[in-house]
């Protein structure tokens, strides 16, 4: 997956088999399930396709329905307007890229974090110093045994409401 600027029509001669994203109010909400359809280069159907979108930008009060007939997929990024396409479409680069397999290094990283599988949210993280402005990081992250670590991590793992 490559990212570059252009027009709807020199990025559809680059490739007429890229896919169109819209975002707007009124598509269906993102979720990390969609992030890895789309990173897997999946169509809605399951069925292998490209990994090459072209995300539109529409600006202030919307966008001309007609854009709707080069429109592959509506996508939302929650009950808020915003002034132009540009966050959205940051965001949905951003979460689509991070699983691309080598992007983030560890080729687990993905695959335990929050949403990774479904409504779970990651354990609590913490980093150095061990003691910052009175809080301490959990003696048994620091106790080097392994199970114990997984089981608090499991422990501490929460579901979204």
């Amino acid at each position: 997956m490559r990212a570059s600027i252009c027009s709807y029509r020199e990025c559809k001669k680059k490739d007429s088999s890229a896919k169109v994203i819209l975002p707007t109010p009124a598509g269906e909400l993102w979720n990390q399930e969609m992030a890895r359809t789309f990173a897997n280069g999946q169509s809605e159907d399951g069925q292998a396709s490209n990994r090459h979108y072209i995300i539109l930008c529409p600006h202030y009060e919307g966008y001309d329905e007609r854009i709707l007939s080069i429109v592959d997929y509506k996508i939302s990024l929650g009950k808020y307007i915003l002034t132009g396409g540009e966050l959205p479409a940051l965001i949905i680069i951003d979460s689509v890229v991070r699983l691309v397999p080598g992007v983030l290094g560890g080729e687990q990283s993905a695959d335990i974090e929050s949403f990774s599988d479904g409504d779970n949210l990651e354990y609590p993280q913490y980093t150095r110093p061990e003691d910052f402005r009175g809080m301490k990081v959990p003696e048994v992250l620091l106790s080097g045994n392994h199970g114990e670590i997984a089981k608090w991590r499991e422990e501490h793992s929460g579901k979204v409401e």
